[in-house]
């Protein structure tokens, strides 16, 4: 049981869901550790986002409203920093704000960048999981340390009754 083989597993099969989407950068497009995990998803599936991270997570939001369930793929920590707005202001207090009519559920796919074999600087390695923790309030955080750990939190995000927001270590794709 590799990480990354954990990984494509659980895409393959959030992707096998009728109403899941998988969109953000380098859904559709090589560009990142993340695209690898994603190579057997059928195209219809996906869809690319250039950068612009507030507004993929509020397209997130709208769709999950929809009845979709989008898989919002950020390559990194600190890419996602700049949707802070949408995540914690929007998504994370939609159910508090509405007294629970609107329960958008989203699966936050985010990955703490990798330090080798290239370090990619402080601006792309952030590992922010504490501070989620401490400031979302109803999205899950979880982080993914170990394979065998990957397919069921995948499958529990997707049939939990809320948002879910989960972390990866890009060291691990071809480590563990």
């Amino acid at each position: 049981m590799k990480y990354k083989d954990e990984l494509i597993r659980s895409m393959n099969w959030l992707s096998k869901k009728k109403n899941t989407i998988f969109i953000g950068q380098s859904v559709n497009y090589s560009g990142n550790a993340i695209f690898n995990t994603l190579k057997d998803v059928n195209k219809s599936k996906k869809i690319e986002l250039p950068v612009f991270e507030d507004l993929q997570m509020g397209i997130s939001t709208g769709m999950a409203l929809n009845g979709f369930v989008p898989i919002s793929c950020y390559p990194r920590f600190d890419f996602l920093i700049l949707a802070m707005n949408q995540l914690v202001n929007h998504l994370d207090k939609l159910q508090v704000m509405s007294e629970n009519v609107y329960k958008p559920k989203v699966i936050i796919r985010v990955a703490i960048g990798s330090k080798k074999p290239l370090n990619g600087g402080v601006q792309h390695t952030q590992d922010y999981t504490d501070v989620m923790k401490k400031v979302l309030t109803e999205v899950n955080v979880v982080l993914l340390n170990e394979p065998k750990k990957i397919f069921k939190e995948f499958k529990k995000a997707y049939t939990a009754s809320y948002s879910s927001m989960i972390i990866e270590n890009a060291d691990y794709y071809n480590d563990k």
